[in-house]
């Protein structure tokens, strides 16, 4: 008996270059890039946001509002401050995400590893791959700043056959898996994430660069870090810092992809272990353990690892409140400003949870005035409610 094949598998993907159904919202996760963009309507992000149904369906139940941390942060049953006792030579931090696929591919818990290269020729463009061996992981290592079609090697998933899998990605592609993984014929998937905000199209990723940098075309990696800079780690292993306060806002303000600006989930909330940095002290890397696929995940590498609770000291809330007229306006300071105002934030300012706050509120009223502004039909069913509570302690400008 011959089995009937699954309607998505009739769908035809977009060419290279079509327009996507969310159009110019599009975070170019690389569904439509298959034939899952049969499920496109339902599973986009921003197309339907259906994060409270999606939160249940992962980890067993939607986040406690009434909670602070679950509000912010998201589902989770454990959270720490962590780093590689032997860190990758060459990785973004210590290298606890690449050492995590790993051990999950070498200990059989998977058949393979969904993560991004970069294509030959430019090492910040994105080149999504299914990593089979742990060099190919290895070969993935450091974040790459602009949207990546993460989701466009769904196709070549169902069709090797493969039934345990493990995702690495960010929270747009993250919510669009999670809508199709019921009809993706899997025995076992695992979805390890990193928070994400403000990617940018590779020309956006320049214009930053070289406004930014002192030496754009030596740039090799870059984060926006707990001590209030930028950090870019150059060719030559040298590391230049930039404080935030100094950035050309007003050169930059459009930068940053539609997607990221109407985007609320930061903490990628429906992975089942997220790595970043932003919860954690100076030099430590913030580990979230949403489920119980999330521990089973840490459990492998905890004899490989450094570990502390997680802090809070601080207050944000005034400086996210004058944080925003300065951006809405694009006030940039004079760079000796710039400098003073960062050493004196970063020595009274928040830090560890705070500082994770601050971020993330930072952004949501940066990204509920842009979706207010440009998107106002969509304002009400695409802010999550966990979004506009956090929202609701500023006041802001019209």
């Amino acid at each position: 008996m011959t089995l009937a094949q699954p309607s998505h598998q009739k769908a035809k993907a977009l060419r290279p270059g079509a327009r996507r159904p969310a159009k110019e919202l599009c975070s170019e996760c690389g569904l439509c890039d298959t034939y899952y963009i049969h499920y496109v309507k339902e599973a986009c992000a921003f197309l339907n946001q259906q994060f409270p149904a999606l939160e249940a369906q992962t980890h067993g139940r939607d986040r406690d509002l009434e909670n602070e941390n679950e509000q912010y942060f998201g589902v989770h049953q454990d959270m720490m401050a962590a780093r590689k006792q032997q860190p990758i030579e060459g990785a973004q931090w210590t290298g606890i995400v690449s050492t995590i696929a790993i051990e999950m591919l070498t200990q059989g818990k998977v058949e393979g590893v969904v993560c991004v290269q970069n294509t030959p020729e430019d090492r910040f463009q994105p080149q999504p791959i299914i990593a089979t061996t742990p060099a190919e992981i290895l070969a993935a290592k450091v974040n790459k700043p602009t949207l990546s079609p993460n989701l466009s090697v769904l196709e070549q998933v169902e069709q090797s056959g493969m039934k345990r899998l493990l995702v690495i990605g960010v929270g747009c592609q993250i919510q669009a898996l999670r809508a199709v993984e019921k009809s993706m014929g899997l025995e076992k998937l695992y979805v390890l994430g990193t928070p994400c905000v403000d990617n940018v199209t590779r020309a956006g990723l320049q214009k930053f660069l070289d406004t930014t940098s002192r030496s754009p075309e030596t740039v090799v990696h870059y984060e926006f870090m707990q001590d209030f800079r930028v950090h870019f780690k150059h060719e030559d292993g040298s590391t230049e810092t930039v404080p935030f306060f100094g950035l050309k806002t007003d050169q930059l303000k459009d930068v940053f992809a539609p997607s990221c600006m109407t985007c609320f989930d930061y903490v990628n909330g429906l992975a089942d272990i997220v790595v970043g940095y932003m919860g954690a002290p100076f030099g430590w890397q913030w580990i979230t353990v949403r489920n119980d696929r999330g521990q089973e995940m840490l459990d492998l590498v905890m004899d490989q690892l450094d570990t502390q609770p997680v802090m809070s000291t601080g207050d944000r809330q005034a400086a996210v409140q004058q944080s925003i007229p300065a951006y809405d306006k694009g006030v940039t300071l004079p760079m000796w400003a710039a400098k003073l105002m960062g050493v004196v934030i970063e020595r009274i300012g928040p830090k560890g949870l705070e500082y994770a706050r601050f971020s993330i509120d930072s952004h949501f009223t940066r990204n509920y005035l842009y979706t207010k502004r440009h998107y106002p039909e969509k304002l009400a069913a695409h802010v999550p409610e966990f979004a506009k509570r956090i929202v609701s302690q500023y006041k802001l400008p019209e």
